[in-house]
């Protein structure tokens, strides 16, 4: 943790000044930013069954577009139904 103390006579602004310089200089800011969106890998037994949700869903919809009974209601039921 960073700690900043304010020293005698040391304005508001200085002190935030010194303060952000300490943050940027410990690297805590560009590590946070590095982990923000970070998504753990999936297994590859996951990452399949959500390709073969997908191409199922595409046909589905393919073939409903085909017919000309593709909505969003449509859309709503396929997903219901796998």
């Amino acid at each position: 943790m960073i700690q900043v103390k304010k020293k005698e006579k040391e304005t508001a602004e200085s002190l935030i000044r010194r303060f952000s310089r300490r943050v940027q200089q410990s690297g805590v800011l560009r590590q946070v930013r590095k982990i923000r969106f970070h998504q753990p890998v999936q297994s590859r037994g996951k990452r399949r069954d959500e390709a073969l949700y997908k191409v199922k869903i595409r046909k589905e919809i393919n073939r409903l577009k085909k017919l000309g009974k593709f909505d969003e209601d449509a859309l709503r039921d396929i997903k219901k139904k796998m």
